[in-house]
């Protein structure tokens, strides 16, 4: 299914639907940036604002992007913080919304449904200050193996959005290429139980 329409449709249901990829992710960009200093965040994929608030506590200023307008609505009703600028854009295509260098930029349960990584980690890179941070936290490939896809109920049956698999080693050598090197990568499972198939992948890298 379209992504951007999907997201418009899923929009209204989001925040109230059981969702564990959605909540282990938000666990897993706090932990992973508790320790990381920034003042300026580009959060790309806010979708209703999960992260957005916990970020705006954080950040002198933060831009936050979203292919789906009614999902930048629904998180602007949610959150009217005057140091967060919401922005609706289409991040395949030039980034326009890019005033200024970034200390941080973040990427949550995005670029699943991306296919072209190496474009977009250079386009991050671009909009990073030297030293800069890059977050990306995605359903594990592991996870995406077994055919998992973002997917939400409606009346007319279960919608799947359409996504692509990337391996761990995708995501390296896109941040490689881009001028990044690792600083931390985790992986979060379900009840914290390692025993079982992790559920989200979460990396951070640093622009050289």
């Amino acid at each position: 299914m379209d992504v951007r329409n999907a997201y418009n449709n899923w929009a209204a249901q989001y925040d109230i639907n059981q969702n564990k990829t959605r909540d282990l992710e938000a666990v897993a960009i706090r932990v992973m940036l508790e320790s990381i200093p920034f003042d300026t965040c580009l959060e790309i994929g806010c979708g209703t604002g999960k992260n957005t608030e916990w970020l705006q506590t954080r950040a002198a200023s933060l831009t936050a992007v979203d292919f789906s307008e009614e999902m930048l609505r629904k998180a602007k009703e949610k959150l009217n913080a005057a140091t967060t600028e919401f922005i609706q854009a289409d991040i395949t295509q030039h980034w326009d919304f890019v005033k200024q260098a970034y200390h941080l930029v973040t990427f949550s349960l995005v670029l699943e449904h991306i296919e072209d990584l190496n474009a977009i980690f250079r386009k991050a890179a671009s909009a990073l200050a030297p030293g800069g941070y890059l977050y990306v936290g995605e359903l594990h490939p592991f996870k995406q193996y077994t055919d998992s896809k973002a997917r939400f109920e409606t009346a007319e049956g279960i919608q799947v959005l359409t996504c692509y698999l990337h391996h761990l080693s995708d995501f390296m050598q896109a941040a490689a290429q881009a001028g990044f090197r690792i600083e931390n990568v985790q992986e979060y499972f379900d009840e914290d139980d390692r025993t079982t198939m992790p559920r989200i992948l979460a990396l951070l890298f640093r622009k050289v």
